[in-house]
């Protein structure tokens, strides 16, 4: 279908900022851009406050969010976005909010290390220590050990899904019970066709995926390890259920569906859901796009069904 007018508004005002291609941008000046866009706002929960977990490198920190309610909660461990190199709490803060307050489940958000001070596998090896963390603590948070979950959107996504495949790894720890994975990002060959017809023009470009990967990953090697590239993955079977979200102008669309396709294979349960119309992003607009809070509500819905079992 057409580009969402809601989405070409969006497009529209990102392009009037004139930023210069990331290639030409140092990963301060990114972040930088990235901090000063208001950060979307999200509705009430009953508490949220501030934690440092142990991890691989250092203390890990990470926020977290409480439901209205009695405990022990679920929780959804969440890994916010930015291509590995921005991204902070607080501009997760909305989403955060928005799927704590709508699965009635505690949320926990990590800050993992960014590259390219810290490539892979840095992010990865925080996610996956904070989400053990957190199943190992679940009494002092609250929350219920046997119904954790991850998710994330973007590079936050490609996150959650390398954690269920290191969890797996490693001895089935952490137990977990359903994966969000929101426009993830899973392979970087970008030779699809959503690349060759969204690679330009739509906020999120192939030259800023090729930058992005060139901040993450130590060798080109890299990209074929499944930590990093869940799609290159041999062997899914046994993978907690998934809901596999994507936006019909993303460049990452295709590997997006292609993982979850995958998934199917290995005899996941599976929902993948292309949103129409949609760009890269609007899962966190959910303010601005009608369709993001469609998005949001449908994740809060799947994680209900996946924490009650």
């Amino acid at each position: 279908m057409p580009l969402d007018p809601q989405a070409a508004a969006v497009i529209k005002a990102r392009e009037a900022e004139g930023a210069p291609p990331l290639s030409r941008q140092t990963a301060a000046q990114v972040r930088a851009a990235a901090h000063a866009r208001p950060m979307t706002q999200g509705p009430a929960v009953a508490r949220k406050y501030d934690l440092h977990v142990p991890g691989p490198g250092g203390a890990i920190p990470i926020r977290v969010y409480v439901p209205f309610g009695l405990p022990p909660f679920p929780c959804l461990v969440y890994y916010h976005g930015g291509g590995w190199v921005t991204g902070t709490l607080e501009m997760s803060d909305g989403v955060s909010q928005s799927l704590c307050a709508g699965a009635g489940c505690a949320v926990v958000s990590v800050d993992y290390r960014l590259a390219p001070e810290h490539k892979f596998p840095a992010a990865a090896e925080d996610a996956y220590a904070a989400a053990l963390w957190v199943q190992q603590h679940a009494g002092e948070l609250g929350v219920d050990a046997r119904r954790i979950a991850v998710g994330g959107s973007s590079s936050g996504g490609n996150l959650a899904a390398a954690v269920c495949l290191m969890a797996k790894d490693r001895g089935g720890r952490p137990s977990l019970v359903h994966q969000l994975l929101v426009y993830p990002v899973a392979d970087f060959s970008s030779r699809t066709q959503s690349y060759r017809e969204n690679g330009e023009g739509y906020m999120l470009t192939r030259d800023s995926m090729e930058w992005y990967a060139q901040q993450y990953l130590r060798t080109p090697a890299d990209a074929a390890n499944p930590y990093a590239a869940p799609l290159q993955a041999k062997d899914l079977g046994g993978l907690p259920q998934a809901l596999v979200v994507t936006a019909e102008y993303d460049p990452l669309r295709d590997e997006g569906e292609a993982y979850a396709q995958k998934l199917r294979d290995a005899g996941v349960p599976v929902v993948c859901t292309r949103y129409d119309g949609m760009i890269h992003g609007f899962f966190g607009m959910f303010n601005a796009l009608d369709k993001g809070k469609l998005a949001i509500d449908q994740a809060c819905r799947e994680l209900k069904k996946a924490f009650a079992g």
